[in-house]
C-alpha cells in the first residue's frame, strides 16, 4: 500500500502561504496546521518534517487558492520541487476546463482534476486528453451526495489510472474512513478491463484504519491528521508499503 501525504496551502491575511488543517471541506474555516512533526506551519517547514519522518516518494498538494479561484500559490509549490526534485507532486489546482492550467503541468507534476470543479462530461474529457490521460481523478463526495457530474460517479468507464476516493466530509475529523463509499468505488472498478487504482482520502485514523484498506485491495490513502499527531509512525508506513 502506498501512503500519500497531503499538504493544504492557504495564504492568510497578509499574503503569506501556510500549510493548514483541513477539516470536512470547510475551508473558510481552515486554520493553520498545529503539527507535533514541527512547530512551524510554513510549507517548506512541513515538508521537511514529512520527509524526516519517512522517505516518501509522493506527495500531495492542494493550492485552496487556486481551487476557490482566489490566486494561486505557484512560487511555493516551485519552491517544494525545486528543494525535492525527486519528490513526485499531486497536484490539485482546480482545474475546471481545457485551458486550466492542466495545459502547463509537466514533469515531477501529475495534475488532479477534482469531480467537483466539473461542470460537464465534455470538460472532463478535455481535459483528460490535454493531460495525455496522465492525469489523477478525484471523486469528491459531500456528506450526503457525489460532486460534479453524476457520470464521473456511476462507472468507471472514464477514470485515468489514478483514481482517489475523497470523502471531504471526513478530511480531517479521524472518525474513520468511508468504508461504504469506498466499497461501491472497489465495485465499479472491477467491471474495468484495466482496473485504475485506487486511493483512500478522508477520516483516516491510524495504522489499522490503514491495514483494513489494503485487505480491501486499495493501492494506497491520502492521509495528513494521523501524521501529524504521530498516529502513523516510519515503521507503520514501512509495514503498510510491503503490504
Amino acid at each position: 500500500m502506498q501512503i500519500i501525504p497531503v499538504i493544504d496551502l492557504l495564504k492568510d491575511p497578509l499574503d503569506d502561504c501556510r500549510v493548514v488543517h483541513a477539516k470536512r471541506g470547510q475551508r473558510q474555516h481552515y486554520e493553520p496546521i498545529q503539527s507535533q512533526l514541527t512547530t512551524s506551519s510554513a510549507p517548506l517547514d512541513i515538508v521537511a518534517a514529512l520527509l524526516e519522518l519517512y522517505p516518501f516518494q509522493t506527495l500531495y498538494i492542494a493550492d485552496l487558492n487556486a481551487i476557490c479561484g482566489a490566486g494561486n500559490n505557484d512560487a511555493v509549490i516551485e519552491a517544494i520541487t525545486q528543494a525535492y526534485p525527486a519528490l513526485t507532486i499531486w497536484l490539485d489546482c482546480g482545474i475546471g476546463q481545457m485551458n486550466a492550467r492542466a495545459l502547463h503541468i509537466g514533469g515531477a507534476i501529475r495534475p488532479v482534476v477534482g469531480s467537483e470543479n466539473i461542470e460537464n462530461l465534455q470538460d472532463y474529457r478535455a481535459i483528460s486528453y490535454a493531460c495525455q490521460s496522465t492525469h489523477v481523478l478525484s471523486l469528491d463526495y459531500s456528506a450526503t451526495s457525489a460532486m460534479g457530474i453524476s457520470e464521473l460517479h456511476r462507472s468507471a468507464r472514464f477514470w485515468p489510472g489514478y483514481t482517489i476516493c475523497m470523502s471531504l466530509n471526513a478530511v480531517g475529523t479521524a472518525e474513520g474512513p468511508d468504508t461504504q463509499r469506498l466499497t461501491e468505488i472497489m465495485h465499479l472498478n472491477a467491471a474495468r478491463k484495466s482496473p485504475s487504482r485506487i486511493f483512500a482520502a478522508g477520516g483516516i485514523r491510524n495504522v489499522e484504519d490503514l491495514a483494513a484498506l489494503a485487505n480491501r485491495q486499495m493501492t494506497g490513502a491520502l492521509v495528513a491528521t494521523c501524521l501529524h499527531n504521530k498516529q502513523l509512525s516510519a515503521d507503520h508506513i514501512k509495514y503498510l508499503s510491503q503490504s
